[in-house]
């Protein structure tokens, strides 16, 4: 396992420091309503990729002077590994150009951070096994839970990139149709069963304009964000047959503000789970494509404590990010730099580790109760929802930072 790289930036090699230089993940921040500049997170602190850049101290053809990822995504991998050997290079302890780099330094709790790339499409698959089940079970029972092509396929469907908003955007409840199992016919009015998916983001760094093997795919990842795909269940229940998800996923999906690269998660592949059934060929994954990321879920009510709901990890998923861009391309698709894919509910074996309230709460049959002593069924408003995840190595930790969202109550319509 990889050991911690020490910085002159001292709060960076503390054991509990989510942006060690092992990390360096991407992002965009501002100061006082400032224009939005490219940074990296340093330990308690946002280096201004900017200000480096126009002082010629790095040279990325000006791709780091837009305030977004994109076009910097878009020179490919050469540049990516130059720029993270270069930050190394620039931050690690000794260096000599330590002193001439502080100036660059901006506090992190003086930086507003904005979405970091701009979405180009939008793509969230359903590919956790343990959800899959656990949501199959509640509406068709254990024998029939998984639909026949769930083992062999991944599911996902066409989002809103539109809808895409960055942590602490608030959330409207939405409106749409609604109807129960003992309603003659649907009405109209705000979701009453709203509530999360947590799920990993995966970023498109190089565009693809045909069919891509699973291990091209993973070399076009560029990075990875914490993403909750807020979903309206019962506006989801009345409208998903036959054609799926479509108004019950549109209100708001969150990511969090960094960019989490490829090459920091590196030492922390992992296969995806033993098969149950044979992959098609090109499906077959060359090396182990997922990672052990721990991840967890946290409610807190308006002027409340926070409970951890939901305790998981990446690991669970049955099909990788890779998988999923590889099969994404088959049909000839292209793809395009800032394409985001969502990973699908992350769900582990126990109650304990259901990525969402619909699985927590049973479909509202088991309440859960909240260190406060309040029980939830679905999200309320005014309550705020926490994602975090974090992959520990020996002496450090990957942060991924916080993907957050407080729900607000729904507009009147006309």
């Amino acid at each position: 396992m990889t050991r911690l790289l020490r910085s002159w930036v001292e709060s960076a090699n503390s054991k509990t420091c989510g942006f060690p230089l092992n990390n360096l993940p991407y992002g965009a921040f501002s100061v006082d309503g400032g224009p939005v500049r490219c940074g990296t997170a340093i330990g308690d602190f946002v280096l201004d990729l900017h200000a480096l850049e126009s002082a010629r101290i790095i040279n990325f053809g000006g791709t780091l002077l837009t305030g977004a990822w994109n076009g910097f995504m878009a020179l490919g991998r050469d540049d990516w590994n130059r720029l993270r050997s270069e930050l190394i290079s620039l931050l690690k302890e000794g260096a000599e150009a330590a002193d001439s780099l502080e100036q660059y330094l901006v506090p992190m709790k003086n930086a507003d951070l904005h979405m970091p790339f701009t979405v180009t499409e939008f793509t969230d698959f359903y590919a956790g096994r343990h959800h899959a089940f656990n949501v199959g079970t509640m509406f068709r029972g254990r024998e029939n839970a998984l639909p026949p092509n769930w083992l062999h396929i991944p599911i996902g469907y066409n989002g809103r990139a539109s809808s895409v908003v960055v942590s602490g955007t608030p959330i409207q409840r939405p409106h749409g149709q609604l109807k129960g199992p003992d309603d003659e016919a649907p009405r109209f009015g705000p979701s009453q069963r709203f509530d999360i998916e947590l799920e990993i983001g995966a970023i498109v760094g190089q565009p693809s304009e045909g069919p891509i093997s699973v291990a091209q795919a993973f070399e076009n990842i560029f990075g990875y964000v914490l993403l909750n795909d807020w979903s309206a269940r019962d506006i989801q229940a009345w409208e998903y047959q036959p054609l799926g998800p479509f108004q019950s996923k549109a209100t708001a999906t969150t990511i969090s503000p960094w960019i989490i690269t490829a090459a920091a998660l590196e030492p922390f592949r992992v296969p995806t789970p033993e098969r149950e059934k044979p992959l098609l060929p090109y499906l077959a994954e060359p090396a182990p494509m997922l990672y052990d990321i721990m991840l967890e879920v946290g409610l807190t009510p308006e002027d409340g404590q926070e409970t951890i709901i939901s305790q998981t990890n990446y690991r669970e998923m049955y099909y990788s990010a890779a998988q999923q861009l590889a099969h994404h391309t088959t049909s000839g698709c292209p793809m395009r730099v800032g394409d985001l894919l969502g990973s699908g509910t992350i769900s582990g074996p126990e109650k304990g580790n259901r990525g969402s309230l619909l699985e927590l709460s049973w479909g509202g049959k088991e309440p859960l109760t909240l260190d406060t002593g309040g029980t939830r069924c679905f999200i309320e408003d005014n309550d705020t929802l926490t994602l975090r995840g974090k992959a520990a190595g020996e002496d450090y930790i990957i942060g991924f930072g916080e993907c957050a969202g407080k729900i607000l109550s729904a507009k009147n319509v006309p």
